[in-house]
């Protein structure tokens, strides 16, 4: 019996040991509420999360009073845009983003336009890359908002957060990013970025799920949300409700582990990726979707022609890995960040995604190429399309 493999870490990741450590007092003794300060319960627990606030600032270089904590990525993508549309749309209901950012943020956008918004999405390269001169030519005077990622989730392909963030700044525009997939993982300093807002999960950094945050540029008097969720007042009026004190406390440590060890990570993920790409590569009929110099170093999305990635998923049910994100495994359409880059459904539908991370090692991977390959080959073995190429038919 083959033991299980996981390779599906842009999806979510283990929670790492040392973080569940520093979660487990907040779920027992110390249980009181953040708010609560009038008591030593409640005090215990205003000070842990001060902490993880503090943790998780440094992270991204930013102060710790521009950390709002939210239920996850998701949360903290509708509160940034939903929350300047409802603010700003007397000035403008133009939003800008990309055709192939997180269902996350295109839903979202697809939600305001039924309320009024005018949205750009653009497009990108068969590499997954946008245009700077597509974004120029798309600002208009009444551009609220421009909404683009760090690193798009099904590649790893990193658009350039720089030149975005100064063509947003010379157009007086305002800048969203989802960095889900890039927080924990690349080196991110916001303090001169040029970033207004940023959304990202405790999750994918080796926290626990159900807490995520939201950056809001607090220089900037020009920002202002209107909040999704009313209460009680909490993180300065922008998300009221009981604050998640264990979730938090995860998050503040995932935070400090990352910022730790993601250079030394970084490097070893990047050469067990290569390892499995390179390897992979060997099989006929075999691509990389988004190769390029910037990527993601855990991440490669793989097209198998003439196959169904479903079908290999299915049969290698000991292997986790993804052939879309994970918010869309439920839908039979084709990766519309594929599909975006110029893939036919046929080879969308043939693309599998491989997500690496810290608890992944050598053995494993090596294990991995045996049996992602010894796969290939029998069910290709079992394809009237191969036998179609191979006899030069189809291209």
């Amino acid at each position: 019996m083959v033991a299980s493999i996981y390779l599906d870490n842009n999806a979510t990741t283990q929670i790492d040991p040392r973080v569940l450590q520093e979660m487990m007092p907040y779920l027992t003794g110390n249980y009181g509420n953040a708010s609560s300060t009038n008591h030593k319960f409640g005090l215990i627990a205003a000070e842990a999360v001060q902490t993880a606030r503090q943790r998780v600032a440094d992270l991204i270089g930013v102060e710790d009073r521009e950390i709002t904590f939210t239920s996850g990525a998701t949360e903290s993508i509708n509160i940034a845009i939903k929350g300047i549309y409802s603010r700003y749309q007397s000035i403008g209901k133009h939003i800008i983003t990309c055709q192939t950012e997180h269902k996350a943020v295109l839903d979202v956008c697809r939600s305001l336009e039924k309320q009024g918004a005018e949205v750009t999405y653009l497009a990108v390269d068969n590499h997954g890359n946008i245009d700077l001169q597509d974004l120029k030519n798309a600002i208009r005077k009444d551009t609220v908002l421009i909404a683009l990622m760090y690193a798009n989730n099904e590649t790893g392909v990193i658009h350039p957060i720089k030149d975005i963030a100064d063509i947003a700044s010379e157009n007086k525009v305002l800048f969203f990013c989802d960095a889900t997939q890039a927080v924990g993982k690349l080196p991110i300093s916001l303090k001169n970025a040029g970033i207004d807002m940023m959304a990202f999960s405790a999750h994918k950094i080796y926290g626990p799920k159900g807490v995520g945050a939201l950056y809001v540029k607090r220089k900037s008097k020009r920002i202002q949300l209107e909040p999704l969720m009313m209460g009680g007042g909490q993180e300065n009026g922008l998300r009221g409700g009981t604050l998640n004190v264990p979730g938090i406390v995860g998050l503040g440590a995932a935070a400090l582990l990352c910022k730790e060890s993601m250079l030394e990570e970084s490097k070893r993920e990047e050469i067990l990726r290569d390892h499995l790409q390179e390897s992979l590569l060997e099989l006929e009929a075999t691509s990389v979707n988004g190769l390029t110099n910037s990527r993601l170093s855990h991440v490669t999305n793989i097209t198998f022609r003439f196959l169904k990635a479903e079908h290999i998923m299915v049969s290698l049910g000991n292997i986790a890995m993804a052939s879309g994100s994970a918010c869309s495994t439920s839908s039979l359409d084709p990766s519309h960040v594929l599909l975006a880059m110029g893939l036919s459904k046929d080879d969308a539908h043939a693309s599998l995604r491989f997500s690496l991370g810290r608890f992944n090692t050598k053995e494993e991977i090596d294990q991995a190429i045996t049996l992602v390959s010894q796969k290939v080959k029998e069910l290709r073995d079992e394809s009237p399309a191969w036998q179609l190429f191979k006899r030069g038919l189809i291209e």
